[in-house]
C-alpha cells in the first residue's frame, strides 16, 4: 500500500501547478494533504468527482485556513474527521482512515509561531498522544503522518543554531517528538536513513529558501513499533514543486 502525505499550502493553488498531475503519476492508495485552506463549496468537480479518488475533506472554519483531505483510491473501512474536541476540530486538522489493521491519521498540527498559539500546540500534541494510544490498546497498527510543525534534531534542519528559539525547534516541541518515539514510535525517514543531511521537506517561500536548500524536515510518517514489520520503505520527494512543502512517502504491505 503506497501512502502520500503533502502540506500543499493551498488546494485551489496547488491545482493550478500541476496536483491532479502528480496525483495520476504517483497513483497513491491513500494520499493525505494538508493546509487545504478551502471549503468544499469552493471546489470544482476535477476535486470533488474524481474518477479513480474517493476524496473526505474536513475544512476548518474559518476562510482559507489549516484544513485537512483524503484522497483514497482504496476502499476505506472508515473515515474520521477531527478529534471530537471543538477547539482543534474548528481548525480542520485530523482526518484518519481505518484500513485492515491500520489505522492512518493525516494531521497538521499547529504552528507555534505566535506565543499564544503556544500552549494550543503542546495541547494538540498532548491530545493526540492520548488518541494514538488508546487506537493501539484496540490492537490497531497506527501510522501517524502530517505537517507535524516540529524539527526533531539538529540534523533535521540546514540552521539549528540560528533557529533555537523559533517555534519549531523550540526544546518543548522537540521534547514532545522525544516523548512520542519514547512511547514506542519510530520516525521512518531516520530509520532508513538515521545520517542522511540536508534532506528536508519545508523550506521559506519568502526568502526563496529552497533555492539554496535551507530547509527543514517537519513532514513526517510516524509509526507504532509494532508497524515497522510491514514498513517496505519510506522516502522524500524533495524535487517535487507545487507548494512550500513536498510531499512525502511510506510503502507498508497490504492486507495486515
Amino acid at each position: 500500500m503506497k501512502l502520500i502525505s503533502w502540506n500543499i499550502n493551498g488546494i485551489r493553488a496547488a491545482v493550478k501547478k500541476g496536483f491532479l498531475d502528480f496525483l495520476h503519476a504517483e497513483q497513491p492508495d491513500l494520499l493525505f494533504v494538508q493546509e487545504i485552506k478551502a471549503q468544499v463549496d469552493q471546489l470544482g468537480a476535477d476535486l470533488l468527482a474524481h474518477e479513480h479518488y474517493s476524496a473526505y475533506w474536513n475544512s476548518a472554519e474559518r476562510k482559507g485556513y489549516s484544513g485537512t483531505a483524503l484522497f483514497a483510491k482504496i476502499p476505506v473501512d472508515q473515515v474520521v474527521m477531527g478529534t471530537g474536541i471543538e477547539e482543534f476540530d474548528a481548525e480542520g486538522r485530523v482526518v484518519r482512515a481505518d484500513v485492515g489493521k491500520y489505522t492512518i491519521y493525516g494531521i497538521y498540527f499547529p504552528n507555534g509561531g505566535r506565543p499564544d498559539r503556544l500552549p494550543y500546540k503542546y495541547r494538540f500534541y498532548d491530545h493526540m498522544l492520548e488518541e494514538f494510544e488508546a487506537r493501539r490498546k484496540e490492537g490497531r497498527l497506527v501510522i501517524i503522518t502530517g505537517d507535524f510543525n516540529v524539527a526533531h534534531e539538529e540534523i533535521d534542519l540546514a540552521r539549528p543554531k540560528e533557529n533555537m528559539e523559533t517555534s519549531g525547534f523550540l526544546p518543548e516541541e522537540r521534547a514532545w517528538f522525544t516523548k512520542l518515539l519514547a512511547h514506542g514510535y519510530i520516525d521512518t525517514f531516520r530509520h532508513f536513513y538515521p545520517e542522511e543531511k540536508d534532506i528536508y521537506t519545508w523550506w521559506n517561500q519568502q526568502t526563496r529558501a529552497r533555492d539554496r536548500n535551507v530547509g527543514w524536515r517537519i513532514d513526517y510518517f510516524v509509526v507504532a513499533k509494532e508497524v515497522m514489520p510491514h514498513v517496505r520503505s519510506a522516502s522524500i520527494m524533495a524535487d517535487q514543486m507545487g507548494s512550500d512543502h513536498c510531499p512525502i512517502t511510506l510503502e507498508v504491505d497490504d492486507g495486515v
